[in-house]
């Protein structure tokens, strides 16, 4: 690995290149989260919440701030790769860190695939001639390759991709406002009283557990803190600042939505979205839509599986996983190569899979790890470092608590097929570690968290 004055250290052991600064991690996690995510299911949460779709985003921002401030709290603490799993290990031990991260890589292996599938139903759909598996293989393999190159080339990438969506989040903005002013009377307070078609709150809450996984990015920022600098400032920074900015940006881009679009009479709820841009500038914003929309999908691809293929590194460095393989780094581009192509394998399935099974494994390992890092903060503040007055207390006691509190009633109303799924998951990653572990008999390999 090279330093900052250019030498080179043996590609097995070693850091990662600190190379990332805070512009370039609230990139990350945004592009990550992708803004235009909102639209991705617009049409359903619209339905389901009676027209309050902002609303079920304030909601879902509150419960996802408070996890994210303890993945904050942590990162501090702990500024190395590995996410969840690094402080759940160094929190609760080595066999209950593996748990977690066997559980994040659901969350991580499937989300590039998610990815994956929308770029190739979208692009199929602009292009029908071409198969939809055609674009999802090529975005595979040039996703896999930029992830190969380095960290930087993707974080270049980033900010290219979240210009596109800001300029287009702007057309739709300037495009809806004039269509909301030339149509007579408009109710502002709509978006959050509803359309009357569904009463009742419990609605709002079932449409925030859905919007959920959109706050996935402050989760990714932290699995980078081995490539930023000065990590114990920038990746918390960073993390809320990501967690918030994305928040308003769905917040606002939903209540926008639903003044230029007030009904939730979509031709097909799935793709409600694309009878918003025909309302607010015809057939012009639905085909810049669907550019910006792949291009957004693109990103989240390329930060997915850089995330995902650290995790591994880091599960690989410490013997968890074969050291051999994933725990390598390579001589040229200093990047774990060997975890990235697997990832890039993994995502394979893309082709063989449903989006909705896919997505419902993602929330289960997205919401297991959050669960787990907020118990994480309680443990290593209180516990162990012993921190028990009023004022800490509240910080690391019960806004961790509510945060934990939150994530546990999302997890909770998910279906019962994906809390079997889930749970078969784990029962597989606890076999494999009593096979790592020979019974049990020998410790954990623990993670090497020397500078």
């Amino acid at each position: 690995m090279s330093d900052d004055h250019g030498t080179t250290a043996p590609a097995e052991t070693g850091h990662l290149r600190r190379a990332l600064g805070v512009p370039s991690l609230v990139f990350f996690g945004l592009v990550y989260m992708v803004p235009l995510t909102v639209f991705t299911t617009y049409g359903i949460v619209t339905e389901i919440t009676g027209g309050r779709v902002p609303l079920a985003y304030v909601i879902t921002l509150v419960a996802m701030v408070f996890t994210a401030r303890s993945y904050a709290k942590m990162a501090g603490e702990l500024p190395f790769a590995g996410s969840a799993y690094t402080y759940t290990q160094k929190t609760f031990g080595a066999g209950v860190g593996f748990v977690a991260g066997w559980a994040l890589l659901l969350d991580y292996l499937f989300l590039p695939m998610i990815n994956y599938l929308v770029i190739g139903l979208y692009l199929n759909a602009a292009l029908p001639m071409v198969p939809s598996w055609v674009f999802v293989l090529v975005a595979i393999v040039l996703v896999t390759i930029l992830n190969i190159i380095g960290i930087v080339s993707v974080a270049r990438a980033n900010i290219v991709i979240i210009a596109a969506q800001g300029i287009f989040i702007l057309t739709f903005a300037v495009l809806s406002f004039a269509t909301i002013s030339g149509s007579g009377s408009v109710d502002l307070a709509a978006p959050f009283t509803g359309d009357g078609t569904v009463d009742g709150f419990g609605a709002v809450m079932a449409g925030a557990a859905i919007l959920c996984l959109s706050f996935l990015g402050f989760d990714a920022v932290s699995t980078l803190s081995e490539e930023a600098k000065d990590p114990k400032r920038s990746v918390p920074r960073a993390i809320v600042i990501a967690t918030l900015t994305g928040g308003l940006i769905y917040i606002v881009l939903s209540f926008i939505a639903q003044l230029v679009f007030p009904s939730n009479a979509f031709a097909d709820p799935e793709s409600g979205s694309l009878d918003v841009m025909a309302a607010a500038g015809g057939q012009f914003l639905t085909i810049f839509f669907t550019a910006a929309y792949v291009a957004g999908a693109c990103g989240s691809a390329l930060t997915s599986q850089a995330s995902v293929s650290r995790i591994l590194y880091a599960m690989g460095r410490d013997g968890v996983l074969p050291r051999g393989f994933f725990g390598r780094l390579s001589k040229r581009f200093l990047t774990p190569v060997f975890a990235t192509v697997t990832v890039g394998v993994v995502s394979l399935l893309a082709l063989a899979v449903d989006l909705t099974f896919i997505s419902e494994m993602v929330s289960f390992g997205a919401l297991m790890a959050f669960s787990a890092v907020n118990l994480a903060v309680i443990k290593h503040f209180v516990i162990d470092r012993g921190r028990r007055g009023g004022r800490a207390i509240l910080s690391y006691v019960v806004l961790p608590g509510i945060g934990f509190g939150l994530t546990v009633w999302l997890w909770t109303s998910l279906s019962p097929r994906t809390l079997i799924i889930g749970l078969v998951w784990l029962a597989l990653g606890v076999a494999y570690l009593a096979f790592v572990t020979r019974g049990f008999r020998r410790p954990t390999p623990s993670l090497d968290l020397k500078e």
